[in-house]
C-alpha cells in the first residue's frame, strides 16, 4: 500500500540506508498514516548509533538535542526530524525518563519498550511495516493497549495515565480490559508528574469528541490533580431542573459546549462549588446558592495547580461566576461593557451549554432566550453602539483639552460620559460629548449696589 510519506522524511531514510544501516518511521506518524491522517511530525529510529547517524548528515544542519538518550535532530528544509537509535530502557525513578538508555541493535527491542501497540509499529521507506505487537489489528479495532504490561509501562512514566485516556477521547478509541484497569489501579502515579505535562494532555482530552466518554468512566482519574471533582461524583441535584446527578450534568455540559478549551474547562468547573453550597428545603428541594462565586474562586486555585496562563485563569474564572446570571435583553449593553464582546459570547455559549445539561422539557424556554440575547447583542454591534471606552465618540486628549488636568480625573470623567452613554442619557454623538466636557460659563459678577437712599448718590451729596 502507498503511504504519503513527506519528502523530508523520505531523505533522511534514504541518508541512513545509503549508509549501511537500518531506518524506520515509528511511534505518533506511522500511527496517524495507518488511520488516514496528515501526520504533524516524522520520528525516525535507526540501527545508526549516535555519532553515526550525525556522519550520515555531514554537511549538514544536526542538533545534538538527545544525544545521551541517542536522539539529534536533523533540520531539512527548515523541518526538523528527529533520529533516535534503537534502544532499551532502564528503570525510571523519575517517572518519566529512564535513568540510563543503552542501544541495541534489534528493531523489536527498541519498539518493545514503547507505551501503547499503535505507536510500536516501524515503517520502512518502502512502505512495509514491523509490527511486533499487533498494533495495527488494535488499531483497526479502535482499541488502546498497553505493550507488555500495563502495571509495567504506567510506573515508568505517570504521564502514560492521561496520554491514555487523551487517545480515547480524540481517536474515539475504546481501552483494551487491562490496560483500563491499570490506569484507575496506577492513577496515583500522577502525582508524580509535572502540572505542565498534565496541563497539556488535560486540554487536548477536554477537547477531544469523546471527551464525555472518557470523564464518565475516569474521574477518578482528574481527581488525583484536581480532588475538587470528586464530590460531584456523588452530588444530588433534587430539583425541576436537573435530572441527572453532578457529575452527569457536569460531563453532558463538556459534551455540549464547542471544542474550545476555554469553554471546555469553564464546563467542567462551572458547578464545583455546588457540593459546600447545597441546602435541601422543607419540601425536599435542593438549593446551591452561591456556588457561582464560591466556584469561580475553587476553579482559580485549580487552574493555579495546573500552572493555567493568566487569561486562561481570567476568563474561566469570569465564565464560572456569572455562568448563573439571568440578563434581560435591554441590559445587554451593561453585559457586554463589564464583559467585553469575546467573554460575553462565550458566556452565552456556557448558558447554553449547561442548559443543555439540564431536563429537556424546561430548557425550550431558555433557549429560545438566549437565542434572543445573542440576537440582541448582534444587532446592537451592527449598529455601531458604545460598549467600551474605546468605543466612546470623545477620548482623553479631549479631555485635557477642555481644561482637566492630568491624572485620574480623566479617566474618571470619561468613566462618568460613558456611563451616561450606557444609561441612554446621552447619544455617543462626539459634539453632543464635547458639549458636556466644556465647563459651565460662571455667572455674571452682580452689579455694586448704587450708593445712597436716593440710588445715585449719598444724600449729603445729591443736589
Amino acid at each position: 500500500m502507498e503511504y504519503c510519506i513527506s519528502p523530508g522524511a523520505r531523505r533522511i531514510l534514504q541518508s541512513l540506508v545509503r549508509g549501511g544501516h537500518e531506518a524506520y518511521l515509528v511511534g505518533g506518524c506511522v500511527r496517524d498514516l495507518l488511520r488516514g491522517v496528515a501526520p504533524h511530525d516524522w520520528d525516525i529510529c535507526t540501527s545508526a548509533r549516535p555519532e553515526e547517524t550525525q556522519r550520515c548528515f555531514r554537511g549538514r544542519r544536526v542538533l545534538e538535542t538527545g544525544l545521551k538518550h541517542g536522539t539529534i535532530t536533523v533540520l531539512e528544509r527548515g523541518e526538523a526530524y528527529e533520529i533516535t537509535t534503537y534502544r532499551a530502557e532502564g528503570p525510571y525513578s523519575d517517572s518519566r525518563r529512564p535513568d540510563y538508555v543503552r542501544f541495541v541493535s534489534s528493531l523489536e527491542d527498541d519498539l518493545a519498550r514503547r507505551d501503547f501497540t499503535m505507536n510500536a509499529i516501524a515503517m520502512g521507506l518502502d512502505g512495509s511495516l514491523r509490527d511486533p505487537f499487533d498494533g495495527v489489528q488494535d488499531i483497526q479495532a479502535g482499541l488502546i493497549r498497553c505493550v507488555g504490561s500495563p502495571d509495567r509501562r504506567f510506573q515508568e512514566d505517570g504521564l502514560r495515565v492521561m496520554r491514555a485516556l487523551r487517545f480515547a477521547a480524540v481517536f474515539g478509541f475504546a481501552l483494551e480490559e487491562k490496560t483500563a484497569q491499570a490506569i484507575h489501579d496506577n492513577r496515583a502515579v500522577l502525582k508524580r508528574v509535572a502540572a505542565e505535562r498534565i496541563n497539556a494532555e488535560l486540554c487536548r482530552l477536554l477537547t477531544g469528541g469523546h471527551a464525555g466518554d472518557i470523564l464518565r468512566q475516569y474521574p477518578d482519574v482528574l481527581g488525583q490533580f484536581w480532588p475538587e471533582l470528586l464530590p460531584l461524583t456523588t452530588l444530588e441535584q433534587n430539583t425541576p431542573w436537573h435530572c441527572w446527578d453532578g457529575w452527569e450534568h457536569t460531563v453532558r455540559t463538556v459534551e455540549a459546549a464547542p471544542a474550545d478549551v476555554i469553554l471546555r474547562l469553564t464546563m467542567l468547573l462551572h458547578d464545583i462549588g455546588k457540593p459546600l453550597c447545597r441546602s435541601t428545603d422543607e419540601n425536599g428541594i435542593d438549593h446551591f446558592y452561591g456556588h457561582p462565586s464560591l466556584g469561580a474562586r475553587l476553579a482559580d486555585e485549580m487552574l493555579q495547580t495546573l500552572k493555567f496562563d493568566h487569561k486562561t485563569r481570567e476568563q474561566v474564572t469570569a465564565l464560572v461566576n456569572c455562568h448563573g446570571v439571568q440578563i434581560p435583553c435591554r441590559s445587554v449593553r451593561r453585559w457586554l461593557n463589564r464583559l467585553g464582546l469575546e467573554v460575553f459570547f462565550r458566556l452565552l455559549q456556557v448558558k447554553r451549554a449547561d442548559t443543555m445539561g439540564q431536563a429537556r422539557e424546561l430548557a425550550r424556554d431558555r433557549l429560545a432566550q438566549l437565542d434572543q440575547l445573542q440576537e440582541t447583542a448582534e444587532a446592537l454591534i451592527a449598529e455601531g453602539q458604545c460598549f467600551t471606552l474605546k468605543d466612546l465618540a470623545v477620548h482623553g486628549r479631549d479631555v485635557l483639552a477642555a481644561g482637566i488636568s492630568p491624572g485620574p480625573e480623566v479617566g474618571r470623567t470619561l468613566n462618568s460620559l460613558l456611563e451616561k452613554v450606557l444609561n441612554g442619557e446621552l447619544p455617543n454623538d462626539r459634539q453632543v460629548l464635547l458639549e458636556q466636557l466644556r465647563p459651565a460659563p460662571s455667572p455674571a459678577a452682580p452689579c455694586p449696589p448704587l450708593p445712597g437712599p436716593c440710588g445715585e448718590f449719598p444724600k449729603s451729596k445729591c443736589l
